[in-house]
């Protein structure tokens, strides 16, 4: 379990394999959960009284352990993924191939939204990384578009990491100039501090979550270089503002790109099928341009 998120181990349909961090990953990690004071107390005052466990430079608390210890832990951790990311991003350059890292929070819609971009794509060459704690019900369900899927489990894990995403891309031989699609486990925090070698990260949002989970979780959405405001079909049966979504979105992003669809009804999906293609375009460019 390391201090960053609490991973332990992962498999590749089948492949099991330790999931190392680093030096110093075997200390407990809180995750916002072990605190330092006692839940018999009554309800009535748990909830007079705000606590905040996340302040200090490393941005979390562990009960007995240094802000500065933490900060070592942390760095140790992300450099070596930072590695294992590096190599993942060379193999992409090599192929020219643009890879899209989904993020979101459970029942976003991801993997519906990505069945319906695969469809849309139609003889585009793509491969998708399917990541989840259990079972192989996502992966799939991307098959049965006739694309070729890898799941990923990462067990008690709340993230995909630059060796897992590594190791996957071995069994998928990815064509050239072709789509990566990464769907994330879902959760929005500890997938913001992983880069897996992807070209940019892409924040999946549905409507039904509440205009404010971008001030909830602002690091996945700095992270995130477009955000996909999905099942606004729902949207006037759930009395959510879109504007004030945007608004909050670009609170903590300015620059962040926004698109509304719905990957039910087909809403905007020529638009976000269209800035993969531009993004996969450019991408190409850049390469044969060097």
């Amino acid at each position: 379990m390391c201090t960053v998120c609490g991973c332990g181990t992962a498999s590749v349909e089948g492949h099991h394999h330790h999931h190392d961090h680093g030096s110093g990953s075997d200390q407990a990690h809180s995750h916002g959960h072990s605190h330092a004071h006692d839940h018999s107390h009554s309800h009535d005052h748990v909830h007079s009284h705000d606590m905040h466990f996340g302040q200090g430079p490393a941005g979390v608390a562990v009960p007995g352990m240094s802000q500065d210890r933490l900060i070592e832990i942390e760095t140790d951790i992300l450099a070596k993924n930072d590695r294992y990311a590096d190599a993942n991003r060379a193999v992409l350059k090599g192929l020219d191939a643009f890879a899209v890292n989904l993020v979101s929070s459970p029942g976003s819609g991801k993997t519906t939204l990505l069945c319906k971009t695969i469809e849309m794509l139609g003889d585009q060459p793509l491969a998708v990384i399917e990541g989840d704690q259990q079972t192989a019900n996502d992966a799939e369900r991307i098959r049965a578009t006739g694309a070729t899927a890898i799941q990923v489990n990462t067990g008690k894990g709340c993230h995909l990491d630059g060796h897992m995403v590594g190791h996957a891309m071995e069994h998928l031989e990815l064509a050239q100039q072709s789509f990566l699609f990464i769907e994330n486990v879902g959760n929005l925090v500890c997938p913001a501090a992983f880069d897996l070698g992807e070209d940019c990260k892409v924040a999946v949002i549905s409507v039904t979550e509440g205009e404010d989970k971008p001030l909830k979780y602002p690091d996945m959405f700095t992270a995130s270089r477009i955000a996909l405001l999905n099942k606004v079909d729902l949207a006037p049966y759930c009395d959510v503002d879109l504007d004030l979504y945007e608004k909050n979105l670009r609170r903590v992003n300015p620059g962040i790109e926004v698109i509304r669809l719905s990957a039910r009804t087909g809403e905007g999906m020529e638009h976000w099928v269209n800035w993969l293609k531009g993004s996969l375009a450019r991408k190409q460019g850049r390469a044969a341009a060097e």
